[in-house]
């Protein structure tokens, strides 16, 4: 079953950013453009590389009013050790969501039972919370920053331009498309 056009549910969940640990709500998600980044754990191997890559292009998504949280079923206090010992994880600026009992994973259907783990998991979630794109990849292949940036962009121009479709690699100031009723029964 698709979880597209699904209401994320109500969380209340601890994170860490800026030295801090902080208190994460959906309230604080809803009113603005959302990523849900799931990775499996820290102190591994792929996650490094993508949460770099995201911290890379935090501000490019700031810009597009786009926040990004990463969660994992770590603790914040395990998210804070990672921090201080690593200079990859000591660029990021975005929350780091603590998810230890899996309720987030399991709300986006990412919760791997056996490994209490959560799967590789991308979620666009749009200012009303709903989720509009997600992908959920195998633990052993790292994500693009650069896509995921383009899928916002694309998720964005749709809504505002209900009436538009954007193509395969589609970029800002490309055409879009604009179904006419012969070429609706093919979309």
């Amino acid at each position: 079953m698709s979880l597209i056009g699904k209401e994320i549910s109500d969380f209340t969940v601890q994170s860490f950013m800026d030295g801090n640990f902080k208190t994460i709500t959906k309230q604080d998600v809803l009113g603005k453009w959302s990523v849900f980044f799931f990775y499996p754990a820290d102190f591994t191997f792929v996650c490094p590389t993508e949460l770099e890559d995201l911290a890379n292009k935090y501000e490019e998504f700031q810009k597009i009013g786009c926040e990004i949280y990463s969660v994992s079923c770590d603790t914040h206090f395990v998210h804070k050790a990672w921090h201080d010992t690593s200079k990859t994880i000591k660029k990021i600026k975005y929350p780091m969501l603590a998810d230890p009992t899996g309720r987030l994973a399991r709300d986006f259907e990412v919760m791997i039972e056996a490994d209490g783990l959560a799967e590789r998991g991308s979620f666009i979630v749009n200012p009303e919370g709903k989720i509009v794109a997600y992908e959920v990849i195998a633990g052993n292949v790292g994500r693009n920053a650069d896509e995921l940036f383009r899928r916002v962009q694309a998720s964005q121009f749709v809504a505002e331009h209900g009436d538009q479709v954007c193509p395969a690699k589609w970029q800002p100031g490309a055409e879009t498309l604009k179904p006419s009723l012969d070429l609706v029964g093919l979309l």
